[in-house]
């Protein structure tokens, strides 16, 4: 399997895992009028949770400290991954529902690809950005309309601004995290980007650590954004990112929302509809169209 194709298939993997970080931030956060955990104990939490468990796999790997140019994109990575982008959806999340926080979380993969060509100088053709953006808008329409079964509707609120800053900060990240990848590798860059964020989770944690015995609908919610989307899901990521160029292979980000759908029916007894699976389809050629755009030229 080339590098392309296996970038390709674990962008995919992290998408799976990624896909329930909406649900699972809202049910540990709850909502306005029934507050479970603070979004501030959530987002610092987490990320202390993973430097842990990133201090455990350093150490039992003997891994060596990463040299003078890795500690920027490091840096970076930390504020974009480990701390804006979760503390930002989280406090989006207490008001606004997962359906129309997924209208604007669905410009990510436009906002990566165009952060990677940026930072990565990564060129792609007219075909690419052609499929970008109807990926992009296949998946803005989809979340509309599933926004609008739910009884949502969607119109723009303060916390849309929140969203979109979030959003931004999770693809400067991303990038940033894969261009030290190739010399760090996904699992240990991961590490160090828990670990460069802990200075500022581990006081932010203890600060807002809960004054009550979390419910345990919380604790399992808090769980799973602590364990896959802040450490193990990155290990694919980054690595995907690195492997198959970061412009084509942010593409997979448009699956994102239709993992969430799949797994919202095993989880909350919520059908497929025939609908949502051709949305999918769709959306599967495209990124399947843009990675047979043309290579990029560096």
């Amino acid at each position: 399997m080339s590098a392309s194709a296996k970038g390709l298939w674990l962008g995919v993997a992290a998408m799976a895992m990624f896909g329930l970080t909406l649900p699972m931030t809202q049910l540990a956060i709850g909502t306005t009028d029934a507050p479970r955990l603070s979004p501030w104990f959530v987002t610092f939490g987490r990320g202390v949770v993973a430097a842990g468990l990133s201090t455990v796999l350093l150490l039992a790997t003997r891994s060596p400290w990463p040299q003078r140019p890795h500690w920027g994109p490091l840096a970076i990575a930390a504020v974009g991954n480990a701390i804006a982008y979760p503390l930002l959806l989280a406090w989006a999340l207490r008001s606004v529902p997962t359906a129309h926080a997924a209208v604007v979380t669905a410009l990510a993969p436009l906002m990566t690809a165009v952060v990677a060509a940026l930072v990565m100088r990564q060129r792609v053709g007219p075909l690419f950005w052609a499929c970008a953006v109807a990926g992009c808008g296949l998946v803005v329409a989809f979340s509309l309309w599933r926004a609008q079964q739910a009884g949502h509707g969607f119109a723009l609120v303060a916390e849309d601004g929140w969203l979109a800053i979030a959003v931004l900060a999770a693809s400067v990240g991303y990038v940033f995290g894969a261009r030290v990848t190739p010399a760090l590798g996904a699992e240990r860059t991961i590490c160090w980007v828990t670990l460069v964020a802990l200075p500022v989770t581990l006081p932010g944690a203890l600060l807002n650590w809960p004054t009550q015995a979390p419910e345990p609908v919380a604790l399992a919610g808090f769980a799973y954004v602590s364990l896959f989307s802040m450490w193990a899901a990155f290990f694919a990521w980054y690595r995907a990112l690195a492997l198959g160029d970061a412009v084509r292979v942010s593409q997979v980000q448009l699956l994102q929302p239709f993992f969430a759908m799949a797994f919202a029916w095993p989880l909350r007894g919520e059908r497929i509809e025939l609908a949502s699976l051709g949305f999918a389809a769709a959306v599967m050629v495209t990124v399947w169209l843009g990675r047979r755009s043309s290579a990029p030229s560096r």
